[in-house]
């Protein structure tokens, strides 16, 4: 077994890395550009070395850099994570040429399954289902538009070299088949190095289903079973679960042993995973096969009750599974969720900034269930705008499937992060989606449930009530502490107030009385029109997760106070309200609308990042909705639209040039 490994990763995947090295007695080095010094995943290794600027590509993409880290630390092998290296034919050749184990498959491997067009060949050959599609690289626009035209639409436009949803765009028209030839080529280029793209069928409401597979250097190879990561947005998986509530036996049994198939063909010694396309009606088709570790991969180590990372090592070492398949088994149900630093608001686009408050749900492990959290960063960290914009993993583990939806909706609500936009609530709404809750699912469910923004001060329904309490409970809370640190006698008496919601919240709230009496840990909360409630809670101001039962009924929130208002988010719901006196409530009602001016006739950056493209030009008409500029970050480029009609009077900023977020680009007069 190795004495010695260096993780050439960073973040969340560094940190897991470390941790299976530490239990294997394994030392560790960590690597870090600039923007990493402080990194969580540096101070957990025992050794750490610098490899440069905060560019990845001068940084954690240089193979010259990791090979002196290697040799100047004496690490035996590599484990590359995912992204970055991981399948780069060239790394692992690199490593073997200077006697140092790269922990994965063997070059030749990653070669077959990295190139998206050879790759389909592959499957072709060993058995495997595909999709139709045109086989080779696209030249030019035009070749796509008429390619597309003769396999009809939609059509997927795919980096051949791509991966982690960057590089793909759906085309359902001419117009769109040019432009998603270009955003891909670039896209593709930018994230992979590589501008090659290719056109297939796209599948009308497709299923996203993997299978993990996990082979030696003894020709063992066996299936794990299939996760299930169809919620996607902007082809980016958000929601991961094993097993799948799709697939029966046959059919696990069917796409595990062409999953196994393809990876005999090229001789796989390592974990990696084959992808499926799968049609409402349980057809299936091969979409590319990831020659490294998945970030969802904790879903299936929940399930098998393997850890995947020191198979990999293992196998890597020389060592042969320990496993045959029939006696691989799964266990209950496992689901993860992607907590993302980006705003569901502003069509998810990316956020950056230092995390001024974190603090994930307890890591639990019980006969009922399991909380796990996978993360790289802790309060204080800085979300950088050079790499990707995942926070953190939350897995959940259950015996049933609604078991374990019931714990991940509980453990979202309890997750406090502040600092930088992050999808955490929008998570928690999905929980309660009856589509997501029925296992009726599909890669365009977010699209089409929520369209490309999420307002998040949307409340649902049967909450109202229930938030509104916890917003009299911890308002009467908070004057209590107020009250016995300026009163020396006596307890607090009834309180009389008036709850205003805020003008977001939807559907439009009038304003709500209530009384509200503290009594030891319980706190009596009487709405006007009769509806009597008990809130137990220990609950203190300024904690940010608020527990309490309401009526002996458990709930879990997020509560903000600031000067004059109180928000509470709760399953996705959110309720922002402020609280006074009733005499100061009647006259706030009657005081003037503060007018409130908008400028939509400056484009603004959503993020900061580097400006690609601008995509009109002075003078020229344009229309709501209309692309008119691409702003690259967090390796996802992002087209902004125009959002009020008339001619483009400024361009501000150039193709070229980086900006901070909300900062002009160009603007539009009327």
């Amino acid at each position: 077994m190795f004495k010695k490994i260096l993780i050439a990763n960073r973040g969340e995947i560094a940190c897991r890395i470390i941790r299976t090295a530490k239990r294997m007695n394994i030392g560790t080095v960590a690597v870090y550009s600039d923007a990493d010094r402080d990194g969580l995943h540096v101070r957990l290794a025992d050794e750490a070395v610098y490899i440069g600027p905060s560019e990845a590509a001068k940084s954690y993409l240089s193979i010259g850099r990791i090979l002196v880290a290697c040799k100047t630390t004496g690490a035996e092998a590599v484990h590359p994570g995912y992204g970055f290296l991981s399948e780069q034919v060239a790394f692992a050749e690199a490593l073997r040429e200077n006697g140092i184990v790269f922990i994965g498959p063997r070059p030749e491997a990653i070669a077959a399954m990295g190139d998206k067009i050879v790759s389909k060949k592959k499957a072709a050959l060993a058995g495997v289902s595909t999709i139709p599609g045109h086989p080779d690289a696209l030249e030019t626009a035009d070749q796509a538009v008429a390619v597309a035209q003769s396999i009809g639409y939609p059509v997927m436009i795919k980096a051949s070299a791509g991966g982690g949803g960057k590089g793909m765009r759906i085309a359902r028209n001419d117009t769109e088949a040019r432009e998603g030839y270009e955003r891909a080529r670039s896209e593709a280029l930018s994230a992979f190095g590589d501008d090659r793209v290719f056109v297939e069928k796209y599948i009308s409401e497709p299923r996203h289903i993997e299978i993990q597979v996990l082979g030696d250097k003894h020709g063992n190879l066996v299936h794990l079973g299939e996760r299930e990561c169809s919620v996607q947005r902007r082809n980016q998986k958000v929601l991961e679960e094993a097993p799948s509530p799709l697939l029966d036996e046959r059919m696990r049994k069917l796409m595990g042993e062409q999953a196994v198939a393809l990876a005999r063909a090229v001789e796989y010694d390592s974990a990696g995973t084959v992808e499926f396309v799968v049609g409402q009606d349980r057809s299936f088709y091969f979409l590319e096969m990831n020659t490294r570790i998945q970030v969802e991969h904790p879903v299936t180590e929940l399930v098998t009750g393997l850890d995947l990372v020191e198979q990999m090592i293992r196998v890597a070492a020389g060592e042969p599974l320990q496993m045959r398949q029939d006696n691989v088994g799964l266990s209950g149900w496992a689901v993860e969720a992607r907590v993302y630093a980006e705003d569901p608001a502003e069509a998810f686009v990316p956020s950056s900034g230092r995390l001024t408050l974190f603090r994930p749900p307890e890591t639990i492990r019980s006969d009922a269930f399991t909380v796990r959290v996978d993360c790289g960063v802790e309060e204080g960290s800085v979300i950088s705008v050079y790499y990707d914009p995942m926070i953190a993993k939350l897995i959940v583990h259950a015996s049933t499937r609604m078991a374990a939806i019931a714990a991940l909706a509980a453990s979202l609500d309890s997750f406090a992060i502040e600092g930088v936009k992050n999808n955490r609530a929008f998570l928690s709404r999905l929980m309660t989606l009856p589509r997501w809750l029925e296992g009726r699912l599909s890669t365009s469910l977010i699209a089409e449930e929520f369209g490309t923004s999420v307002n998040v001060n949307v409340q649902l329904g049967p909450q109202l009530k229930r938030l509104a309490v916890v917003c009299a409970a911890a308002h009467c809370r908070l004057e209590q502490s107020r009250y016995f640190k300026t009163v020396d006698s006596g307890p607090l008496a009834v309180q009389e107030f008036t709850l205003t919601p805020g003008k977001d919240a939807h559907p439009r709230l009038e304003p709500m009385h209530f009384t509200a009496r503290p009594q030891g840990s319980t706190i009596s909360v009487k709405l006007a029109e009769g509806d009597e409630v008990e809130v137990a809670t220990d609950w203190m101001s300024p904690e940010p997760t608020f527990r309490a039962a309401i009526n002996g009924e458990p709930i879990v929130c997020q509560v903000r106070l600031s000067a004059s208002k109180i928000a509470v988010e709760h399953a996705g719901a959110r309720l922002e309200a402020r609280i006074l006196e009733r005499h100061a409530a009647a006259l706030m009602a009657s005081m003037p609308a503060r007018d409130q001016a908008q400028g939509g006739g400056v484009v603004l950056a959503p993020m900061p990042g580097l400006v690609r493209a601008i995509l009109v030009s002075v003078g020229e008409d344009v229309h709501i909705g209309q692309a008119v500029a691409v702003v690259e970050a967090m390796k996802a480029e992002v087209t902004i639209s125009a959002r009020v009609s008339g001619q483009v009077t400024k361009i501000i900023v150039a193709p070229g040039g980086m900006v901070d977020a909300n900062s002009p680009l160009l603007s539009v007069g009327g």
